[in-house]
């Protein structure tokens, strides 16, 4: 969910071969519907990736953090920690106290201390509670309900079985609208095994759901760091199974994998990314030539900036902060630090309910289409003094310093939704003339000597994912995306993907949206061929070029 605020994308040249090529799998993807009574032929699909050149990122400094790097550590009330990291900075960073505050009516030992077994006599996976599986199989039919573009990939694929022999290793946010996309994969031939990018995030009932449905599931709400990471060795490191696919959100497991488990990249057919974070972790690797595998970049493709970072971010920002806060936005002044497609959504968001929003930027082009769309830009140290909310989205590190901390007023919520914790300096808080008071889930009052108080939300991690959910619908798009790269990358013949990272093609992201397009009932207009080839297009796309900017 996370989105760079002013970012340089990866650039796309368009070579005069890459157009002519780019032309012929138009041609190879016009024989396919997407009418709901047309069926998926996997062949062809395949073949559209088969002309997609390698995508090299603009050349700009990107910080490669070291290989062993050591992280403050604070005791935890329950739970295991770990004493150091050798993993570049993720979403668990600093201290969690999440462990000691989960609902009260879980009980408090850890699952890794736990025995449980399903229905089927497995027991391998780790949960909080297998006994909430029925409640989290309602969540999980709850969300296909709105996730019917996904489902109807699902139909449409199964008895084909493109995914059969796949065994996907996941590390994404766990949620219902997650599993809708896991158990898709199953219908489709893979054997999963799955933990959380995010220790906050993850739907006890759901996971425990997936669990009883026989999907290796390794993760509950509230790990600490050592849960975390103990989380991903179990998904990778199990005897008489090899995964050969990774489907990845903010680069943690396959970090994990590259540095403890490196053979088994020598099965692993690619990757698939969805999150700004690891998209930079992939670019870093393939700069540095360690990058072993093909790589999809799926955080660059149109479906998921233009709907999941913006439209999702647009509404699930209002939510996590009134779950949390209970506060009232009219008059409020909010500075939104980052105005790519997540800081466009909650600006867009706040302010229709009232909010003064105050933009910063890096980026001119970023900035000055905050100035045009009525949002005055400022530097944070200008307004720090001022402002009631502050909400980082940039995807960088030290956006707000314990020196803007101190300086802010009495009352500031100050919460974060890029994916990493690193945006806000929450370390630089666990000093001992500070305390800290947690006053509901997720919420906690950390109060300086003079009775200040800074409200601060999820310990700096990811706001809705943590605090709130995010609206179903949009996450189909997503996830209709990443079953697709998948299936490509999967199926792909040896030596169609080198060892790099790729986008998608532009027409995939056509695609993708018109199996959404028939749950608002909507019509396409069809070029005629006087149209098309005034255009120089085809007449089934597709239809903007790969620079075109949406």
């Amino acid at each position: 969910m996370s989105e760079t605020a002013g970012e340089a994308k990866p650039e796309v040249k368009q070579a005069s071969k890459e157009v002519k090529e780019s032309e012929n799998v138009a041609e190879k993807y016009s024989a396919m519907t997407v009418s709901k009574n047309s069926d998926i032929n996997m062949g062809e699909l395949a073949s559209v990736f088969s002309a997609v050149p390698s995508h090299k990122p603009v050349k700009k400094q990107i910080q490669f953090v070291e290989e062993k790097q050591e992280f403050s550590r604070f005791p935890t009330k329950t739970g295991r920690r770990s004493l150091s990291r050798s993993i570049s900075q993720s979403s668990t960073d600093s201290y969690s106290s999440a462990a000691s505050y989960t609902d009260s009516s879980d009980d408090e030992t850890s699952p890794r201390d736990k025995t449980q077994i399903n229905s089927k006599g497995s027991s391998d996976f780790c949960v909080k509670n297998i006994k909430q599986a029925e409640f989290g199989r309602r969540e999980i039919e709850i969300a296909e309900q709105d996730m019917s573009a996904l489902i109807s990939l699902r139909k449409r694929a199964q008895s084909e079985k493109p995914l059969a022999g796949a065994k996907v290793v996941g590390c994404t946010h766990i949620t219902a609208q997650t599993a809708v996309l896991i158990e898709t994969l199953v219908a489709l031939g893979a054997q999963c095994r799955w933990t959380a990018c995010n220790i906050y995030s993850t739907q006890n009932e759901v996971a425990t759901a997936l669990a009883e449905k026989g999907v290796a599931v390794f993760a509950w709400k509230g790990e600490s760091e050592d849960d975390f990471w103990w989380c991903i060795d179990r998904c990778v490191n199990t005897e008489g199974w090899q995964p050969n696919m990774i489907l990845d959100d903010g680069g943690d497991l396959t970090h994990w994998v590259y540095k403890k488990y490196p053979n088994v990249f020598k099965k692993i057919r690619g990757i698939v990314e969805e999150s700004v974070t690891g998209v930079h972790r992939l670019y870093q690797l393939s700069k540095a030539g360690k990058l072993c595998v093909p790589a999809m970049n799926v955080n660059d493709s149109v479906t998921k900036q233009k709907f999941d970072n913006l439209y999702c971010c647009r509404e699930s920002i209002l939510d996590g902060l009134k779950r949390t806060t209970d506060v009232m936005f009219g008059g409020k002044q909010v500075v939104v630090c980052g105005y790519g497609e997540v800081g466009k959504g909650c600006s867009a968001a706040l302010k229709a309910l009232g909010a003064v929003v105050y933009v910063t930027e890096i980026d001119p082009i970023c900035a000055l289409q905050a100035c045009m769309d009525g949002f005055r830009v400022v530097k944070l140290n200008e307004v720090i003094r001022l402002v009631d909310v502050i909400i980082t989205c940039t995807g960088n590190k030290n956006v707000v310093t314990r020196d803007q901390l101190d300086r802010m007023k009495n009352g500031c919520i100050v919460c974060n939704m890029g994916h990493s914790n690193t945006e806000i300096d929450v370390a630089s808080l666990r000093t001992p003339e500070l305390t800290w008071e947690r006053v509901r889930s997720q919420v906690d009052h950390v109060i300086w000597p003079d009775g200040k108080r800074v409200i601060l939300l999820a310990e700096g991690r990811l706001l809705n994912l943590s605090c709130s959910t995010v609206p179903t619908f949009v996450l189909s798009i997503t996830a209709t995306t990443q079953a697709l790269a998948l299936i490509e990358l999967y199926n792909a013949p040896e030596g169609r993907y080198k060892q790099d990272v790729y986008l998608l093609p532009k027409k995939m992201d056509e695609y993708v949206a018109s199996l959404h397009l028939a749950t608002f009932d909507a019509h396409l207009t069809e070029l005629t061929d006087e149209q098309a080839k005034y255009l120089g297009l085809n007449k089934n796309g597709p239809f903007k070029p790969n620079y075109y900017r949406y």
